[in-house]
């Protein structure tokens, strides 16, 4: 057990300094006293140490001691001292060795300086052995510069153990040494040893009267154990505070997080009368890019101006990551603005712009054209660098340029780098290439817990679920602790399938963990209940949330729009508006898919007008796709039509998808052919517009029309999806095919399946063979109806459970109007309630009805 207890002050007096052996102390020569140059040189010496021009003052040192003037141990020692007050730790060296070189026997004040000097150049190995060798010229300056070299060293367990042995030595610390061995305890191993000599500082006095101990408190408390409680009091309770220690509570309160308490604090330092520096303005811009406070920001900036800070390398670093981040456009003018104000590039400058251009997604392509332009300069790239490059190659689904930026990664050694390693695999996997990203993953040497969750992240996001399931057992054999992003991921991993069981099974993993009150996570379980069919538990998570954010409301309005229940959904929206709560981009799609489900044409428009008159959020292309699809179900062609013509931009192929779907519905040949071309103009390599198309004429019996489609389709080599439905049964996920015969109960499926359609053709059933897009005859236009993959799914899940338990099949493509119509039918002659997921939304019958009320 360390024993850090101290003597009160009033107990215990400092011992005076020691004094060195007077037969060690060298006596300057006689010719030196005598020679009326020495103080000349000595003067001219002193000033040119003083002002900084450390290297003069060193050619007026070998000039004394050619003229054979020996220098004092005042003289090496302001030297030592002005090496290190300007950071010319090379120059101190030579000072080290002239300094070896003369008949002078080194005192503790010169000896102290070397092991400030030698710390400071990082270098502890040198400083510990100046320091073991002093023996008994060891004062507390020395012991206090070890403790802090130790500590800058990031040796903490040393700079405390120093600590222990300068107490048993007999020489009470200072404030020097007490900051120092406080700083060593900023972390969480060493905290409670921190606490400890809290109460030390307290009794001796310090602490009312030293910043700097009050500084390194304040780093303790809020770095060593997060109580930014306890830090604040500090600084509250320290007498004499200066601009140091407000931008180091403001710094603090920035990183860890609580950024608005940072702007809080800035206001109240300037209202003190205390200037900021470039520091606090680095922090604080950076809390206004966290908190897109872009009015406040641009405040600063002028500040940033007035204070003569806008060439500041820091400074300028952050206002182009604040622009970037805050920019409602996602535009990088502003940034590029301050950028190229900046007058002397380096790494973190242009790793900055990199960075800003990557993250905003639009000005990828400029990302990498930044990157060469930086090459060109000669400025070397660090990991961060290629961090952000990958994300720019993601963003532009190019891995073929990413792997030419890795070429240059392997070239720099930097492809062991934890986070390069994660960007890479990131890369691959947002491309659709997940075995390269599996091999850049197995390669990684070191992998972390982000590794882990950037692999899980993207298979799940490419749906290979599984895989993703696969690597959850590795990640806890590795001993890392599962973070909120690696239930998330797997959440979603399970919604994407609809693997509902390994959902359920994750979340009873999370509740074990203590996720149970962490937001994202619960916002995610909202929506991995509702993406799997189970509105109800998702409706139970939501109902035991303490506190609901935009993401939250959004989450169940959307789940509630997915599964048919729009009325609900609105009535949702009203209670969020009700709260207070600002809802955004995302929340409006929700509200008007909701409206466009069930047709509420009047309903949707309200809502599309009002985004913004009263929030100010101008409609994206996914609004007006909504808006297009509301009036297109509903038969109002030629109003979609027109609303595509009003649009403030060119419409896209999802725009145009929208309409053409609606046309094939109402059998609208023309239009529909004037929105499939637009489609094929903006999506020339997509099979959709094409299929479309052909649904189309099939479904008016144009079949000459839909063999040419097919003949262009082939000459292209583009390829229809293949239709398939899954269910989960038993925590294993059973997956078909149109006339799928692999499974294998194939020859128990069909048979069950075709006395099921015997029994459902007996209360009304007739198959609707219009839904065969195919020239051949009645019979067989039954015969393929019978072997679409969902009622193979939802037959083999009538196999494999018993009554009441409810059947939940998920479909790739949408549903066809038999294979809905047959649904009906079952779930009322079975008894039995059926969820079936299509690509668009939730249909749920039960008893003959379905929820979509049979319109979809």
């Amino acid at each position: 057990m360390i024993n850090l207890s101290l003597p009160s002050p009033a107990n215990l007096v400092p011992p005076p300094p020691k004094t060195l052996n007077p037969s060690r102390q060298k006596t300057p020569p006689t010719q030196t006293l005598k020679n009326p140059n020495f103080e000349h040189l000595k003067n001219r010496l002193i000033h040119q140490a003083s002002v900084g021009h450390l290297r003069q003052a060193i050619s007026t040192l070998d000039l004394m001691t050619q003229q054979g003037l020996t220098p004092d141990l005042f003289t090496y020692s302001l030297l030592l001292k002005s090496s290190i007050r300007t950071r010319q730790f090379h120059l101190g060296k030579l000072v080290h060795a002239r300094l070896s070189e003369s008949q002078l026997e080194p005192d503790s004040v010169s000896l102290n300086s070397l092991i400030s000097l030698y710390s400071k150049n990082n270098d502890w190995v040198t400083a510990n052995a100046i320091f073991e060798n002093m023996g008994e010229r060891r004062d507390v300056v020395s012991w206090s510069a070890m403790i802090s070299c130790f500590s800058r060293n990031d040796m903490e367990s040393k700079a405390i153990s120093t600590f222990v042995k300068m107490l048993e030595f007999g020489e009470y610390p200072n404030q020097f040494g007490f900051a120092a061995v406080i700083r060593a305890c900023s972390n969480a191993e060493n905290a409670w040893i921190g606490d400890v000599i809290f109460g030390s500082v307290i009794k001796t006095g310090y602490f009312e009267s030293d910043v700097c101990i009050g500084c390194a408190l304040i780093e303790m408390f809020a770095k060593g154990s997060g109580d930014f409680d306890s830090a604040k009091k500090v600084f509250d309770r320290m007498p004499d505070k200066n601009s140091v220690s407000w931008t180091l509570m403001i710094t603090r309160y920035s990183q860890m997080g609580n950024r608005k308490e940072a702007v809080e604090l800035f206001i109240n330092m300037v209202e003190s009368g205390y200037m900021p520096d470039k520091f606090t303005f680095t922090s604080l811009v950076s809390a206004c890019a966290e908190l897109g406070l872009l009015s406040f920001g641009q405040q600063l900036h002028a500040q940033v101006v007035k204070y003569g800070l806008a060439f500041d390398v820091c400074v300028g670093c952050s206002l182009v990551d604040m622009y970037a981040k805050c920019a409602e456009d996602g535009s990088m003018v502003n940034s590029r603005k301050v950028f190229d104000l900046i007058p002397d590039h380096n790494v973190i400058s242009w790793t900055s712009i990199i960075t800003g251009c990557g993250q905003s997604g639009k000005h990828s392509k400029e990302a990498i054209e930044l990157y060469c332009r930086m090459i060109e300069d000669q400025v070397l790239p660090n990991h961060f660098t290629f961090s952000s490059l990958f994300k720019a190659c993601s963003n532009l689904s190019d891995p073929d340029t990413g792997e030419q930026i890795y070429a240059h990664v392997v070239k720099m050694g930097l492809a062991a780098v934890n986070c390069v390693g994660n960007a890479l695999i990131s890369m691959y996997a947002r491309s659709g290439r997940m075995e390269d990203a599996r091999k850049a993953f197995d390669i990684l040497f070191e992998k972390n817990l982000v590794s882990y969750n950037t692999i899980v992240d993207g298979c799940t996001k490419n749906i290979d679920s599984n895989e993703a399931f696969g690597v959850f057992p590795q990640i806890e054999a590795t001993g890392f602790v599962l973070d909120s992003f690696t239930f998330a991921s797997l959440l979603s991993g399970a919604a994407s399938i609809g693997a509902v069981a390994k959902g359920e099974q994750i979340h009873a993993r999370l509740l074990k963990a203590g996720f149970e009150s962490n937001q994202h996570i619960a916002n995610t379980l909202v929506s991995m209940y509702s993406r799997c069919g189970n509105m109800e538990a998702a409706l139970r998570v939501y109902s035991k949330m303490e506190r609901l954010n935009v993401v939250s409301w959004t989450s169940i309005i959307t789940g509630l729009a997915k599964h048919g229940f729009a009325t609900r959904a609105l009535e949702m929206f009203q209670e969020m508006l009700n709260a207070g709560i600002k809802p955004n981009e995302v929340t409006y799609i929700a509200v008007l898919s909701a409206c466009s489900y069930v047709g509420m044409i009047d309903e949707g428009w309200k809502h599309f007008n009002s985004m913004y008159k009263e929030y100010g959020i101008s409609p994206r292309m996914e609004h007006y796709a909504c808006m297009v699809d509301l009036l297109g179900r509903s038969g109002f062609l030629g109003e979609a039509m027109q609303l595509i013509n009003s649009m403030p931009f060119e419409a896209d192929a999802l725009v145009w998808r929208t309409l053409l779907g609606a046309c094939r519905v109402h059998g609208n040949i023309e239009l529909g052919k004037q929105a499939a071309e637009m489609v094929i103009e903006k999506e020339p390599n997509d099979s959709a517009g094409y299929i479309l198309l052909s649904n189309l004429y099939a479904s008016v019996g144009q079949w000459n029309e839909v063999a040419e489609i097919r003949k262009t389709m082939k000459k292209k080599n583009l390829g229809k999806e293949a239709g398939s439905s899954w269910i989960e049964i038993e925590d294993t996920v059973h997956k078909f095919h149109v006339g799928d015969t692999s499974h294998p109960q194939a020859e128990e499926i069909y048979k069950e399946l075709d006395q099921l359609v015997t029994e459902i053709k007996e209360v009304g059933y007739v198959p609707d063979t219009s839904s065969v897009l195919q020239d051949v005859e009645d019979e067989q236009k039954e015969e393929f109806l019978l072997q679409h993959s969902e009622k193979i799914a939802v037959t083999f899940g009538l196999i494999n459970t018993s009554k009441p338990k409810r059947i939940t099949v998920f479909k790739n493509l949408r549903v066809c109007g038999d294979c809905h119509n047959a649904m009906k039918y079952i779930s009322m002659v079975k008894e039995r309630e059926i969820v079936l997921r299509d690509s668009n939304r939730f249909h749920h019958f039960k008893n003959g009805i379905c929820s979509c009320n049979d319109y979809w």
